[in-house]
């Protein structure tokens, strides 16, 4: 499609038809919507390390529910989701990075509401308003070049609006039958969780695991993402818990001597202890290179995004005196521009935070830079794929290399560099669920401008409870925990402390960049493959399984997995997410309510008052029970999915 077939596109609902769009119970259901999901996503991105998009499923919720308060217009719907799915992409930008400080010297202080709040705040507003000079650019002149899925696809449910009720159906299904799966599992104890299988020190594979956390949200994960990046995933799983486990067992059992980073000898390590040791630097350094390969990648979308924006910036200066009509209006420019340097300017005035000029000046220039590349990286993989961590590891060995020029390498300048990369990080999450909504918005017939501001609400809603859900977990689940590994967090508090510290074990670190290359030889994207790597194979294995269940229904279905799916299946799995996550919440509040105290002193919460312990006490016929069960819901997101809309 040519720029002027672009410019003659005529959006579902005219630019000169004026229908209700930001109206009340838009904005507050957008906002209920953006917090529900915000609270779900901060679950799922410490649980897993990444995240899915919320668009679809907020939209299809939105055509449902919001008829129950009267008639509503496809601009009203479409307001709802573009509000809520900015507490799911701020959230997204948060677990990436911000529980890093736990994992710093000094950092644990500014583990604090407020300060999680203001970073997640500065953060998802500079995200929205970076992104408007590059919406004409990017959303409009590139339409019929850009796919943009997820806003394609939200416009496709948006259209079909009489589908509603029945597609949200499947949404509701999937909220109750997780709540009811993960309750009875991780509440009651009447199965397993966790059913592994622990190769002893003497057999072929010593050390060697084969696990899975067998719960609704992973298994629906895997839906999403499809068999291939699925797979990919868990055959990095492989390689760390299969392979490199067992073969660094045997290498060490004959060793005298402590093999460096780690403080004891091999053959009295554990697996979990070699993966602590000396796998996670491996998968950090395989991720690292997977990240800056996908960022090296987009270097000419990159250059064009930039070429194109600012060119559209000198023709709207030029046409300034042009009447614009409802479709074609933003926030003003000059508003974009004083409100970023006002935030940045209270980052560095606000004492608590761990900022100076040097970092507040590489926020704004990292920051436009790579909510440039999020926004245009969307339109081509959409916002699920979108290289998140790759940008922000990038940024936070950009910044700590710039403080070693300087001579900053102490402990104390280690929260100033992930503050740096959590704003950016951040920024670059909500950036490309801006530019996705813009995007739905343009097919639709929305007014960006309103739109844009929705987005500012949907960003203040979100924060006041991201905050909160991150430090309850902790509190209770313990992020960096076998509960909550929070891989990403965990991954760039590593890259911080090894260049700052300048004692990174770089030759593990080199092995795993090696692995990623290799696997870039092969045809094969390296980025999930190292993500795979670096989680516990718990993780990844239920997510392969949701990604066969993807791979048989397409076969039955004769359908493309690169399509864009808004199936019952997807509805469900997206459903599923939501409620093993709200589900997982729910349950950490009640092991953090005390029943009552034992008289050894022991504190007996409500959880562990009404777990029966019964998939425990099975042994290994309660790991079978487990898996069969799982298998179970398995075939029920199947017999979902092949079913009609």
């Amino acid at each position: 499609m040519s720029e002027n077939q672009s410019t003659n596109f005529k959006p579902y609902i005219s630019a000169n038809d004026l229908i209700p769009e930001f109206t009340l119970k838009a904005i507050i259901l957008g906002s209920l919507f953006g917090i529900i999901f915000g609270a779900a996503t901060v679950y799922l991105g410490l649980k897993v390390g990444l995240t899915v998009s919320a668009s679809i499923p907020i939209a299809v919720l939105s055509i449902s529910v919001i008829k129950k308060f009267g008639k509503a217009t496809i601009l009203e719907n479409n307001m709802v989701q573009t509000i809520g799915s900015a507490g799911e992409s701020v959230a997204a930008g948060v677990v990436f990075t911000i529980p890093a400080l736990l994992f710093l010297p000094g950092g644990s202080e500014y583990f604090q509401y407020f300060q999680i709040f203001v970073l997640a705040l500065v953060g998802g507003i500079l995200g929205v308003l970076f992104m408007i000079p590059l919406r004409r650019s990017i959303i409009v002149k590139e339409h019929g070049k850009l796919p943009f899925p997820e806003g394609t696809a939200c416009a496709d449910v948006l259209i079909a609006g009489e589908k509603g009720g029945k597609l949200a159906q499947k949404v509701f299904y999937g909220l109750g039958i997780a709540f009811l799966y993960k309750t009875l599992m991780s509440l009651f104890g009447l199965w397993k969780d966790v059913p592994r299988y622990i190769f002893s020190k003497t057999s072929a594979l010593p050390n060697g695991t084969v696990t899975g956390e067998i719960t609704p949200e992973l298994l629906g994960v895997g839906y999403i993402i499809g068999p291939k990046i699925a797979g990919i995933m868990v055959g990095g799983g492989v390689l760390s818990w299969l392979v490199l486990i067992p073969l660094i067992t045997l290498l060490g059992d004959h060793m005298t001597s402590v093999f460096a980073p780690a403080t004891k000898l091999i053959s009295e390590m554990s697996a979990a202890e070699i993966w602590s040791n000396y796998i996670r630097y491996i998968g950090a350094g395989a991720v690292t290179f997977g990240g800056v390969v996908t960022l090296v990648r987009s270097f000419p979308t990159i250059i064009n995004a930039f070429k194109d924006s600012f060119n559209d910036l000198r023709d709207s200066k030029s046409n300034s005196h042009v009447e614009k009509n409802r479709t074609e209006k933003d926030i003003p420019l000059v508003y974009v521009l004083v409100g970023s340097v006002i935030l940045v300017i209270l980052m560095v005035a606000i004492p608590s935070i761990p900022t100076n000029l040097l970092s507040a000046i590489m926020i704004i220039v990292f920051g436009f830079f790579f909510v440039t590349v999020s926004s245009r990286i969307v339109g081509l993989i959409g916002s699920s794929s979108n290289p998140i961590s790759g940008m922000t590891i990038a940024t936070l060995m950009a910044t700590a290399l710039i403080f070693v020029a300087v001579g900053w390498t102490g402990e104390v300048y280690q929260p100033i560099v992930l503050v740096v990369g959590s704003i950016v990080c951040i920024a670059s999450a909500n950036a490309g669920a801006t530019s996705q909504d813009l995007k739905t918005g343009y097919i639709v017939g929305a007014s960006p401008v309103k739109q844009q501001i929705g987005l500012l609400i949907g960003v203040l809603a979100s924060v006041l409870v991201i905050g909160y859900t991150i430090i309850l977990l902790n509190d209770i689940l313990v992020i960096g925990s076998d509960q909550l590994p929070a891989p990403q967090a965990t991954l760039m508090a590593t890259v911080i402390k090894g260049l700052l510290s300048q004692n990174l074990p770089w030759g593990l670190v080199i092995v795993g960049m090696g692995i990623a290359a290799v696997m870039e030889l092969s045809g094969v994207r390296s980025l999930p493959f190292a993500v795979g790597a670096y989680l516990p194979l718990s993780v990844s294995s239920p997510i392969f399984l949701g990604g066969l269940v993807k791979m048989i229904v397409d076969k039955i279905k004769n359908a493309n997995e690169s399509e864009s799916d808004i199936g019952p299946g997807a509805l469900l799995s997206s459903g599923l997410i939501a409620g093993g996550a709200l589900t997982g919440i729910l349950i950490a509040s009640l092991k953090g309510w005390i029943w009552e105290t034992s008289p050894s002193g022991v504190e007996i919460s409500v959880a562990d008052k009404l777990n029966t312990g019964l998939g425990e006490s099975l042994g290994v016929t309660g790991d079978l029970v487990s898996l069969i069960i799982f298998l179970g819901l398995a075939i029920v997101l199947f017999a979902f999915a092949i079913s009609k809309n």
